[in-house]
């Protein structure tokens, strides 16, 4: 990929970054399952271990009360929520929320709230007092937005009582526990311009970052391409990021030999067409819904699943962490039941604390940089090989998914000293010298 020129649409994008998401990595808490107790108190003993990690931002799935009608397993789903100005007992109290969220801060963590502006539970007070403010079918039936989604039934958006609602509700959070954003559920089922006038409002109270459970690349949720709307433009004005779903399904099809390696080049070309360098896409590979429905990465990429966890870290994008993976959970959590994490000694934590202190540090990796470089390496076609740079400072990351070695020949670029990020070797390299990277494996070197 050539030299970042200016976007066409540039102008379109209005959404500020804070200064601290520029080199930031999020970190997805199922707090069901963290741990024994799944509490607010009990996860906040894990907060020093994150921020040791590099890890920046936290999100925590859905801290309301759940419905109880219609409820699946014996806990129910934490996106059917009952009352958005409460918490779930089964967590802790707004006090125990509070002090988390006081304690991440100290340790310079942000923390991301989990949204479901889109659906309520089926006994959510409002549809007693507001029916109106809910889809009905021809018979006057409220209806979920998606037709397995049984335990929820869909907002009508055309309402402004509505909008003045959530958006209170929104605002409700940042002023009483003062966190840092949003993660929004099904961001694109609701109308990008309520998302556009409640940013504005909860901006005015602070400063905050915002994630789409969306791509505008893929449909999300669950829909169909009938069902997804690609024109929804929530990064214009609205959120800071959204998800990068695109090239984890793109993962997935290259680990199960669908599609070859190169394939990610066209989604990086595709990335670049519709977006400036400065937007933020949230790359993964896993996150809650696709551990307890598609499967752990372990069963879904095999024996790719570290390499490719190097690429979703070190490819231009905000990396995404979830509960476990520095565990290498390798089991799909019950979703509407107690299933804890079985942490065992966390085998990945180093894995992890390397890629994301690297990540956090370096000034070639920086988020939404228009400034930053990334050239791919040419290789044998069972590897992908990039360089990221900015100045003087550079990475090189390659990966293998050859059960074989193969050999980089390295670019006039790669001359220099490198440090290897993994193995803290010195390497020198001139021109056309190689680089053996292991068999289903990774190399991350940067430049001394």
């Amino acid at each position: 990929m050539s030299e970042p020129q200016l976007h066409p649409s540039a102008h379109l994008f209005q959404v500020r970054h804070p200064d601290w998401a520029a080199n930031a990595t999020i970190y997805e808490v199922n707090l069901r399952q963290y741990t024994p107790e799944g509490t607010f108190r009990a996860f906040e003993a894990h907060l020093p271990r994150l921020a040791s990690m590099g890890v920046s931002i936290v999100w925590l799935m859905p801290i309301h009360p759940i419905g109880e009608v219609e409820r699946k397993g014996t806990l129910g789903s934490q996106y059917a929520v009952r009352d958005y100005f409460g918490v779930n007992p089964e967590f802790g109290t707004l006090h125990d929320l509070c002090h988390l969220v006081h304690t991440a801060h100290q340790l310079g963590l942000r923390v991301l709230l989990d949204w479901v502006a889109n659906h309520t539970s089926p006994d959510n007070l409002l549809v007693q007092e507001h029916p109106e403010w809910y889809q009905h079918d021809e018979h006057g039936q409220l209806v979920p937005p998606v037709a397995d989604w049984t335990d929820v039934v869909a907002f009508d958006y055309s309402h402004p009582e509505l909008r003045r609602y959530m958006t209170d509700a929104l605002l409700y959070w940042v002023r009483e526990a003062d966190i840092d954003g949003y993660r929004c559920d099904v961001a694109g089922l609701v109308p990008t311009d309520f998302w556009d006038a409640a940013r504005r409002e909860l901006d005015a109270v602070k400063p905050l970052f915002m994630l789409a459970e969306w791509d505008e690349l893929y449909p999300s949720g669950g829909l169909s391409w009938e069902q997804f709307n690609s024109d929804t433009k929530l990064l214009e004005k609205a959120f800071n990021m959204t998800f990068g779903l695109r090239l984890h399904y793109l993962l997935d099809h290259i680990a199960e030999g669908k599609q070859p390696l190169s394939a990610i080049d066209e989604y990086l070309a595709d990335e670049r067409a519709k977006y400036p360098p400065s937007v933020y896409l949230m790359h993964f590979t896993s996150n809650h819904d696709v551990n307890s429905w598609d499967g752990t990465e372990y069963e879904r990429l095999g024996p790719l699943a570290l390499p490719f966890a190097v690429l979703t870290v070190l490819l231009p994008g905000m990396p995404l962490v979830y509960t476990g993976q520095e565990a290498a959970l390798n089991k799909r959590l019950a979703f509407f039941d107690k299933d804890p994490v079985d942490w065992q000694n966390y085998p990945l934590q180093e894995f992890y604390t390397r890629l994301l202190q690297l990540k956090r540090r370096h000034f070639a990796l920086q988020n939404g940089d228009p400034l930053s470089r990334f050239q791919r390496l040419p290789g044998p076609d069972d590897t992908y090989c990039f360089l990221r740079s900015k100045g003087l400072a550079a990475v090189l990351t390659g990966i293998n998914s050859s059960p074989e070695p193969q050999v980089l020949h390295l670019p006039a670029e790669a001359a220099g000293t490198w440090l290897d990020a993994f193995s803290g070797e010195q390497l020198m390299f001139r021109s056309g010298e190689e680089l053996m990277l292991p068999p289903q494996g990774w190399r991350v070197l940067e430049k001394q």
